[in-house]
């Protein structure tokens, strides 16, 4: 998937412990020059440990990490994080009140002459969309500002690789969102290469190229947010990202499986044959709303998104199903609304006991 030459980062089969709790167990990644990548998962699942290990701030037990090539963490060598040529932040900014906007962009270019400082300042302030904003304080700012400025002093010595750690998670939803997409037009403008950790799936897609998704220590799938969605490879990519409902079913031919929905038709997974009894994932936008179709459904539930609702549907057999709805479709709790299947692709996983 990626050309050796352009790697920018690469973890191998590394396990991290505290103590006798083993936190990564034999992790392995790679990410070209120029991507976003983004470890996404639950608290507790170790994203920010393998963050950690790739900063220098915690030092794997076993495996190795390589930046740009170069071996920074094995059993042999473990760089220290200022050696590493990385850039970091954090969730609280840690901007130093008592500097200028300016002044906390140029604080890691001490070695730079002090013209190029100044216009490497200059440089992202109008990047960030704060030019007039150097002689300005932290207090001075809002959260947005303040964000903007903590990544514009870590992108400031052009660091090999820019890790953020949980960067928007102080902000409130919608904003968060916004920053997501704003950060990544920065990074593309400066063909930076950056590693996300975040469990918000929202912020995930706004931002990264790939994602990792991660539990108990280990990465589940490693792709695009598209294929993440709609192509989970098990139940917990599946449970976790986006939303949907999971149905019984039996395979009753080579791409037909039988459900309480009626027949769907897609790819069956290889080995399960005629009477193979299986999950299958149903996501909201497979359900559409349609007035002229004979089946219905039953509204248990609705909730406004604003361009849309997702409304909770009964199906006459008693399954319950989610549709998302555009808004201008307002039905009560309790009213039967017309609806058809509208499949592209199988998401099927055997029954699980």
């Amino acid at each position: 998937m990626n050309d050796s030459a352009s790697i920018r980062v690469e973890v191998n089969n590394i396990d991290v412990c505290y103590g006798n709790k083993q936190i990564i167990n034999q992790l392995s990644f790679t990410l070209s020059e120029g991507k976003i990548g983004c470890l996404l998962g639950p608290s507790g699942c170790g994203k920010t440990t393998v963050l950690r290990a790739i900063a220098g701030f915690e030092r794997p037990s076993s495996g190795q990490v390589l930046i740009s090539n170069q071996i920074v963490s094995d059993q042999k060598i473990n760089l220290p994080p200022e050696k590493r040529h990385i850039g970091m932040v954090f969730q609280d900014f840690a901007l130093f009140p008592n500097l200028t906007v300016q002044d906390n962009i140029v604080f890691g270019l001490k070695g730079w002459p002090k013209k190029d400082q100044q216009n490497r300042a200059i440089e992202l302030l109008a990047m960030i969309g704060m030019p007039t904003l150097a002689r300005a304080y932290p207090h001075q700012l809002s959260g947005g500002q303040q964000q903007r400025v903590a990544l514009a002093r870590a992108m400031a010595p052009k660091p090999s690789i820019l890790l953020l750690d949980e960067p928007f998670s102080s902000m409130d939803v919608e904003l968060r969102e916004q920053l997501a997409r704003e950060v990544r037009q920065l990074l593309k403008q400066e063909n930076v290469t950056a590693i996300l950790v975040t469990h918000d799936q929202n912020e995930a897609f706004a931002m990264a190229d790939e994602i990792c998704v991660m539990n108990e220590g280990q990465i589940q799938q490693h792709d695009t947010a598209y294929n993440l969605y709609h192509k989970p490879i098990n139940r917990f990519v599946a449970d976790f990202i986006g939303e949907g409902v999971i149905v019984p079913g039996m395979v009753v031919g080579g791409n037909t499986v039988n459900t309480e929905l009626g027949n769907i038709h897609g790819l069956v997974p290889q080995g399960c044959k005629p009477g193979c009894q299986v999950d299958v994932l149903i996501r909201p936008d497979d359900i559409i709303h349609d007035d002229d179709s004979a089946e219905t459904a039953i509204v248990v539930e609705r909730a406004f998104r604003g361009s849309d609702f997702l409304y909770t549907l009964r199906m006459p057999s008693g399954i319950e199903v989610l549709s998302l709805v555009p808004s201008h479709h307002n039905h009560e709790i309790n009213e039967s609304i017309g609806i058809h299947l509208e499949f592209d692709h199988l998401v099927v996983f055997p029954r699980s006991h």
